[in-house]
Parts: structure tokens; sequence; C-alpha cells
């Protein structure tokens, strides 16, 4: 599980990521709003952690961007302050949960795994859209107009990831993180022969949708 940990109290900060490292998680750390809200925005997370109180952009604000960019990356808000209308202000622009500090480790960890099942049970959309383009998960079937042809799983799994970061650059590493595994022995090679096998099924008809390399950084679904 990949985290991202947006929290101006440096000490908190790392010594979270430490304790979350030593049981598996993959944590990156900002320290404050804007960079926090950049990372959000350009990679993608299995869950994000975000205090209210941070220099440059608040937490609400951030919250609030993530969500109008269309993301729905669980959510768990941090802070001092125990009003109730803070709270309520959190869960309506948002969040999935509120921790109030101080907080033990284990209550949040018992957070971020209540957030996991509660994603994995959820019935996700078999069919999908960018531009003129469709993919069936159901069916491993890529559609456009009156054309279909049907993907391997993980070419079907790759489009799936670049469909739901539609314009979001995706870094290699992300790809490998996220379609072959943390542990994965996967490589840079690997992504590229999948992308190239991609690239050649998506030429075969006539879609707006195009996988554009970014040069020594990963690649983005655009929609031309």
């Amino acid at each position: 599980m990949r985290l991202l940990i947006i929290e101006d109290e440096r000490s908190l900060a790392e010594a979270m990521a430490q304790i979350l490292e030593s049981h598996h998680y993959a944590v990156d750390l900002r320290f404050d709003g804007e960079s926090g809200l950049e990372l959000a925005l350009s990679d993608t997370h299995d869950a994000i952690i975000i205090d209210l109180m941070l220099p440059k952009r608040n937490g609400f604000s951030v919250l609030e961007e993530i969500r109008a960019h269309g993301l729905k990356t669980p959510v768990i808000l941090l802070t001092a302050r125990t009003d109730t209308s803070d709270k309520v202000r959190g869960l309506d622009s948002g969040a999935d949960d509120y921790l109030t500090k101080p907080f033990t480790m284990a209550e949040l960890m018992a957070r971020l795994r209540a957030l996991s099942r509660r994603r994995d049970n959820l019935s996700p959309d078999t069919v999908i859209a960018a531009g003129n383009l469709e993919l069936d998960m159901s069916t491993l079937d890529m559609r456009c107009a009156q054309q279909t042809y049907k993907l391997t799983l993980k070419e079907a799994q790759l489009l799936e990831l670049f469909m739901h970061n539609c314009n979001i650059t995706l870094t290699t590493q992300n790809i490998i993180d996220r379609i072959w595994g943390y542990d994965s022995e996967a490589t840079e090679h690997h992504v590229q022969v999948y992308v190239s096998f991609l690239r050649k099924k998506l030429s075969l008809v006539d879609t707006d949708v195009n996988i554009e390399t970014v040069r020594g950084v990963g690649y983005r679904l655009v929609i031309e």
C-alpha cells in the first residue's frame, strides 16, 4: 500500500513514515500544502493523510482540489482541533476519515486497514471510458466506435491505470508498483514493452486517446 503524508511537523511525519514503512507501507512525505497537492495530482497513491493546519495551502483546500480533479483516493484528515464543525467540513469536502491529534499509530493503521477493506469490497466499474475509448475489465475488451479488440490481462490493467489517471504523468516506478507489485522484479523494460503493445492496439482503432512518453519520467494518457 502506497501512502502520501502531507504534514508540516517534520518529526511527526518522519516518525509516522518510519513506523509505517516497518509495516511494509511505501510512504511519500510532503511538508506543505502546495507541494503535497502537486504530488497528489501527479502521482498515484492508495491513501493520502493530510494535516489541516499546513503552510502555503491548508488541508481543506488541498482536499477540495484533489476531489475537484476527480481523484477518488481515500483521504484521512489529521488535526489538533476538536471542533465538530471542522470534522463536518472535512467529511463534506470528501474526506473518508478523521483523526484528532494526539493519536496512536495503532489507531492510524487500523483506520488504513479499514479503508483498504472498504475499497476492496466496492464493486469496481467494469466499463471505464476516456475520450472515445472504452475498456471493459470484465471481458478485457477495448472498444472504440464499432471496433473491439481483446487485450491481455496485463495490457488491460495498464490501460485501466492510465484511463483512471488521464492527463497525469505516471512514473515508470509507480507503474511497476501498481501493475506488477512493490516486491516485483519487473524493470523499466517491462513497462516499455507493455506500453508498446498498448500503442500498437490503440493504433488499430480510430481513437482520440494516446499514450505519451514523458522523457526521463514515465508516461501519460492524453485525449487529443
